[in-house]
């Protein structure tokens, strides 16, 4: 019997967990959205700033950051507040959360101001930095339309679509969109980012363990990218269902 058929949920070794996108849980928000794949649940809401960095200022180009947090009683233990100092991976995940959405941007069509991304994480059962990669993307989208509609922008930045997805290997099985139970005890845990046109953004990986062999990788990739290819279906099916 081989580990995927032993999943703690039933799926397949290639199979996503089931993914779906809230629309404007936070109301003034430019554009926000609930995006949920299994028990995790992350809020990702978009707002915009007139102006940009000192170090961007006269440039003619506008800039994104992002922001991302675990709420308190997101995971079992509580998460004590991160208010005066960051840790070091709460830092690493928004600047690649940051990257993965520049990435897909224009940014001297958006002018000398800011899109400010925030990602806050309701529940992780793991995956949470690629499921706010692939909300993000979707709140971007939408809030970007939004500003065309009002005339605030003439033509939308966007110029691309992008999510992420986590892959690994489990008892030396190649395993899609890692829960919790199967993430904590991965020889091999890979984040895979990428674009429409099935070029890679970031890459992040390790063995935890043991080292794992260049076909294992590309066995991965090749997982990833097909999961991340119906990711980015879902990505559009709920855009086509949002509000105005």
């Amino acid at each position: 019997m081989t580990l995927a058929s032993q999943r703690r949920d039933g799926r397949t070794a290639s199979e996503l967990r089931p993914t779906r996108f809230s629309w404007d849980p936070m109301g003034f928000a430019l554009s926000s959205v609930t995006v949920f794949t299994g028990k995790t649940a992350v809020i990702c809401s978009l707002c915009i700033d007139e102006g940009v960095p000192k170090w961007r200022q006269g440039s003619g180009k506008g800039w994104l950051s992002a922001d991302y947090r675990l709420l308190p009683a997101s995971t079992p233990s509580r998460q004590p507040r991160e208010l005066m100092k960051l840790s070091g991976r709460t830092q690493e995940i928004q600047r690649l959360i940051a990257r993965s959405l520049r990435a897909c941007l224009d940014l001297e069509k958006l002018g000398e101001r800011t899109l400010q991304i925030d990602c806050d994480v309701l529940q992780a059962d793991a995956g949470t930095r690629t499921a706010s990669i692939t909300g993000a993307w979707a709140a971007l989208a939408l809030g970007l339309k939004r500003l065309e509609r009002r005339g605030v922008l003439s033509h939308s930045p966007l110029i691309d679509q992008v999510a992420a997805v986590s892959v690994g290997l489990v008892a030396g099985e190649a395993l899609l969109d890692l829960d919790y139970s199967e993430d904590s005890r991965a020889e091999v845990d890979l984040n895979v980012v990428m674009n429409q046109h099935r070029q890679l953004l970031e890459i992040q990986g390790t063995a935890e363990g043991a080292p794992f062999e260049r076909r294992q990788l590309n066995q991965l990739l090749d997982l990833g990218e097909a999961g991340i290819l119906q990711l980015q279906e879902s990505q559009r099916q709920a855009l086509a269902e949002a509000p105005n």
